[in-house]
């Protein structure tokens, strides 16, 4: 019988804003590639560097530029991936 309820992982967060998650299809781990960090498509390139080039590269026309093999689908699921794994801790702030 349904509720109307979706069966969601228990670890399951809803993004700020409420909207539903994104299916992560494209970030991938195997212990073969990469020492089994989180990578695209199975490809020799890490979410880590993917996050830190979309930093680096205001410009996303250089960002391609620079990595022809990325699609725009690729940098917005390893943004998502990265922000899921981020804690929601308030840190306090010494001041200076």
């Amino acid at each position: 019988m349904s509720h109307g309820c979706y069966d969601l992982p228990l670890n399951f967060r809803w993004p700020r804003g409420g909207a539903v998650a994104r299916k992560l299809d494209r970030i991938t781990v195997n212990p073969a590639i990469m020492n089994g960090q989180p990578c695209i498509r199975g490809m020799r390139l890490t979410v880590r560097r993917v996050v830190e080039a979309a930093a680096l590269y205001p410009d996303r026309n250089e960002l391609k530029a620079d990595y022809p093999e990325l699609e725009d689908e690729d940098i917005a699921q390893a943004l998502d991936f990265a922000a899921r794994n981020l804690d929601d801790q308030i840190l306090p702030l010494e001041a200076a």
